[in-house]
């Protein structure tokens, strides 16, 4: 998916923005992409990144977490702030508390340093596909409604009652696909690969977060319960309230 429709239905080139103070990584990075039919820009400081971030001129961004100036966190704070763009983290290997800490700030995915740049693409592609609300499913079905909630697929909103609810693309897919199964036990494994787009790795937590990060947004049910809740082993379920008799 190297490519979107603009509004009078013309395909465009994905533009792609990496903020990163390696020059030659950046490098590295707007060449493979480059050739694979991505438009990249580089900058090389959090408080440009920001700027550009928030210029509306770009489809993702890619946001390195040590930075100069302003880290790579409170970038993403200031971007989540005012904007939903897509932010994939660069974080550095074996960091697990920084990857989480960007999920739980509102980033889409990460990316551990040194990666292959064919893996960075492939969780690019499936970013974007998140992002996309156009296939022919969320065509047939543009509206879920379930309790208090109300989801509109296309325009990719999520209302709690009357107040807009501000979710991340991974946010948003996973509610996607409890809203689609209420009462019904997701396995770990199909969440990650349909709501994510990605295999479940045995370490990866990033499930974990995204799904806390939903509870806490959505507050508990009309009936004061609990919406989401873990099966041990398993992995997740919407939970469906019991009508009062």
């Amino acid at each position: 998916m190297q490519a979107r429709s603009d509004a009078a239905g013309e395909w465009v080139t994905n533009r792609i923005l990496v903020v990163d103070d390696d020059v030659e990584l950046c490098e590295l990075v707007q060449q493979y992409l480059g050739s694979q039919g991505f438009h990249v820009d580089a900058v090389h400081d959090g408080t440009t990144g920001v700027t550009e971030s928030l210029s509306n001129s770009y489809d993702l961004v890619i946001l390195d977490v040590m930075l100069p100036g302003i880290r790579g966190f409170e970038a993403l704070r200031q971007i989540r702030a005012k904007s939903t763009v897509p932010v994939v983290m660069l974080t550095a290997h074996g960091e697990d508390v920084d990857r989480i800490v960007g999920l739980e700030i509102g980033a889409d995915d990460y990316m551990p340093k040194p990666f292959n740049p064919r893996e960075l693409a492939a969780r690019i592609h499936a970013v974007l596909r998140r992002t996309a609300g156009t296939t022919r499913e969320a065509k047939a079905q543009s509206v879920i409604a379930l309790g208090d909630l109300r989801l509109d697929v296309l325009a990719r909103t999520t209302y709690q009652k009357e107040r807009q609810v501000e979710l991340t693309s991974a946010e948003f897919e996973l509610l996607t696909q409890f809203l689609k199964a209420p009462g019904q036990v997701l396995a770990r494994e199909d969440l990650v690969k349909n709501a994510l787009g990605r295999e479940l790795e045995p370490s990866d937590r990033s499930l974990d977060v995204h799904i806390s990060n939903l509870r806490r947004k959505l507050g508990l049910a009309e009936d004061g319960a609990e919406r989401i809740r873990a099966i041990r082993n398993v992995g997740y379920v919407y939970v469906v309230s019991s009508p009062s008799v």
